[in-house]
Protein backbone atom coordinates (compact mmCIF):
# COMPACT_ATOMS: atom_id res chain seq x y z
CA UNK A 1 0.00 0.00 0.00
CA UNK A 2 1.59 2.84 -0.89
CA UNK A 3 1.77 6.17 1.57
CA UNK A 4 -1.19 8.13 -0.32
CA UNK A 5 -4.68 8.50 0.35
CA UNK A 6 -6.09 7.60 -2.24
CA UNK A 7 -5.06 4.17 -1.44
CA UNK A 8 -7.56 3.86 0.79
CA UNK A 9 -7.93 -0.07 2.78
CA UNK A 10 -11.60 -1.28 3.61
CA UNK A 11 -11.11 -2.32 6.83
CA UNK A 12 -13.67 -4.39 9.57
CA UNK A 13 -13.22 -2.62 12.81
CA UNK A 14 -13.91 -3.79 16.58
CA UNK A 15 -13.81 -0.47 19.24
CA UNK A 16 -14.38 -1.71 22.41
CA UNK A 17 -13.88 0.94 25.24
CA UNK A 18 -13.91 0.52 28.98
CA UNK A 19 -14.51 3.39 31.23
CA UNK A 20 -14.17 3.47 34.92
CA UNK A 21 -15.52 6.45 37.01
CA UNK A 22 -15.85 6.23 41.22
CA UNK A 23 -15.35 2.71 41.20
CA UNK A 24 -18.01 1.73 38.76
CA UNK A 25 -17.07 0.29 35.54
CA UNK A 26 -18.81 0.14 31.65
CA UNK A 27 -18.03 -1.06 28.70
CA UNK A 28 -18.94 -0.30 25.20
CA UNK A 29 -18.69 -2.67 21.92
CA UNK A 30 -18.81 -1.22 18.06
CA UNK A 31 -18.22 -3.20 15.06
CA UNK A 32 -17.65 -1.07 12.11
CA UNK A 33 -16.52 -0.96 8.65
CA UNK A 34 -14.87 2.34 7.49
CA UNK A 35 -11.02 2.58 5.64
CA UNK A 36 -7.60 2.79 6.62
CA UNK A 37 -4.96 4.49 4.79
CA UNK A 38 -1.29 5.77 5.88
CA UNK A 39 0.34 8.88 5.02
CA UNK A 40 3.63 9.76 5.98
CA UNK A 41 3.91 8.48 9.32
CA UNK A 42 0.58 8.82 10.58
CA UNK A 43 -2.34 6.29 10.54
CA UNK A 44 -5.59 6.80 9.69
CA UNK A 45 -8.54 5.11 10.73
CA UNK A 46 -12.17 6.35 9.39
CA UNK A 47 -15.53 4.83 9.98
CA UNK A 48 -19.17 5.83 10.72
CA UNK A 49 -21.31 5.37 13.52
CA UNK A 50 -24.83 5.68 13.38
CA UNK A 51 -26.65 7.11 16.41
CA UNK A 52 -29.81 8.19 17.87
CA UNK A 53 -29.47 11.52 16.68
CA UNK A 54 -28.03 10.35 13.31
CA UNK A 55 -24.76 9.11 11.98
CA UNK A 56 -21.06 10.73 13.64
CA UNK A 57 -18.23 10.34 11.29
CA UNK A 58 -15.40 9.20 13.21
CA UNK A 59 -11.57 9.70 11.92
CA UNK A 60 -8.44 8.47 14.04
CA UNK A 61 -4.90 10.09 13.36
CA UNK A 62 -2.11 8.15 14.94
CA UNK A 63 1.35 9.81 14.68
CA UNK A 64 4.57 8.92 16.52
CA UNK A 65 4.41 10.91 19.38
CA UNK A 66 0.22 11.73 19.37
CA UNK A 67 -3.25 11.22 17.96
CA UNK A 68 -6.60 12.49 17.64
CA UNK A 69 -10.04 11.28 17.33
CA UNK A 70 -12.20 13.44 15.51
CA UNK A 71 -16.30 12.83 15.08
CA UNK A 72 -18.35 15.29 13.25
CA UNK A 73 -22.33 14.78 12.54
CA UNK A 74 -24.26 13.84 14.56
CA UNK A 75 -21.51 14.78 17.17
CA UNK A 76 -18.59 17.12 16.88
CA UNK A 77 -15.59 16.45 19.09
CA UNK A 78 -12.04 16.66 18.68
CA UNK A 79 -9.95 14.81 21.51
CA UNK A 80 -6.29 14.97 21.25
CA UNK A 81 -3.89 12.05 22.89
CA UNK A 82 0.47 12.71 23.56
CA UNK A 83 1.59 10.21 26.17
CA UNK A 84 2.06 11.93 29.50
CA UNK A 85 0.98 15.32 28.57
CA UNK A 86 -2.15 17.26 29.33
CA UNK A 87 -4.35 18.54 26.04
CA UNK A 88 -7.34 20.23 25.52
CA UNK A 89 -9.98 19.30 22.99
CA UNK A 90 -13.57 19.94 22.71
CA UNK A 91 -17.25 18.64 22.69
CA UNK A 92 -19.39 20.66 20.95
CA UNK A 93 -23.37 20.69 21.77
CA UNK A 94 -26.76 22.17 20.46
CA UNK A 95 -26.16 24.80 23.51
CA UNK A 96 -22.74 25.47 23.49
CA UNK A 97 -18.73 23.71 23.36
CA UNK A 98 -17.56 21.87 26.22
CA UNK A 99 -13.88 21.84 27.31
CA UNK A 100 -12.31 18.33 27.28
CA UNK A 101 -8.99 17.69 28.94
CA UNK A 102 -6.95 14.38 28.11
CA UNK A 103 -4.60 12.83 30.29
CA UNK A 104 -2.68 10.26 28.15
CA UNK A 105 -1.32 7.01 30.07
CA UNK A 106 -1.03 4.25 26.86
CA UNK A 107 -0.53 5.32 23.36
CA UNK A 108 0.07 2.08 21.24
CA UNK A 109 -0.91 1.75 18.04
CA UNK A 110 0.40 -1.31 15.09
CA UNK A 111 0.21 -1.64 11.69
CA UNK A 112 1.60 -4.89 9.69
CA UNK A 113 1.54 -4.67 6.22
CA UNK A 114 1.74 -8.25 5.61
CA UNK A 115 -1.37 -9.37 7.85
CA UNK A 116 -3.24 -6.18 6.91
CA UNK A 117 -4.33 -5.89 10.28
CA UNK A 118 -3.73 -2.82 13.17
CA UNK A 119 -4.57 -2.07 16.49
CA UNK A 120 -4.79 1.40 18.28
CA UNK A 121 -4.63 1.26 22.42
CA UNK A 122 -5.34 4.35 24.54
CA UNK A 123 -5.25 4.53 27.65
CA UNK A 124 -6.46 8.27 29.13
CA UNK A 125 -7.79 10.31 32.09
CA UNK A 126 -10.73 12.75 30.84
CA UNK A 127 -12.11 15.87 32.68
CA UNK A 128 -14.94 17.48 31.16
CA UNK A 129 -15.06 21.44 32.12
CA UNK A 130 -12.88 20.67 34.81
CA UNK A 131 -14.66 17.74 36.24
CA UNK A 132 -13.25 13.70 36.32
CA UNK A 133 -15.59 12.02 33.94
CA UNK A 134 -13.47 8.80 34.27
CA UNK A 135 -10.31 6.94 32.93
CA UNK A 136 -10.96 5.67 29.50
CA UNK A 137 -9.27 2.28 27.91
CA UNK A 138 -10.07 2.40 24.08
CA UNK A 139 -8.77 -0.92 22.56
CA UNK A 140 -9.15 -0.43 18.91
CA UNK A 141 -8.52 -3.32 16.49
CA UNK A 142 -8.86 -3.75 12.54
CA UNK A 143 -8.37 -5.95 9.84
CA UNK A 144 -8.70 -5.91 5.85
CA UNK A 145 -12.20 -6.44 4.87
CA UNK A 146 -11.25 -8.45 1.43
CA UNK A 147 -14.79 -8.58 0.22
Amino acid sequence: MANLPAEQMPVKINVKTVIRDRGEKQTFDLTAFGRFHQKGEAHFLQYDENMEAGTAKTIIKMGDQDGVILRSGAVKMRLPFRLNKKMRGSYELPYGTLEMLTTTKRFDHTYNETTKQGSIELLYELKTQGANTGTYHLKITFEEDAK
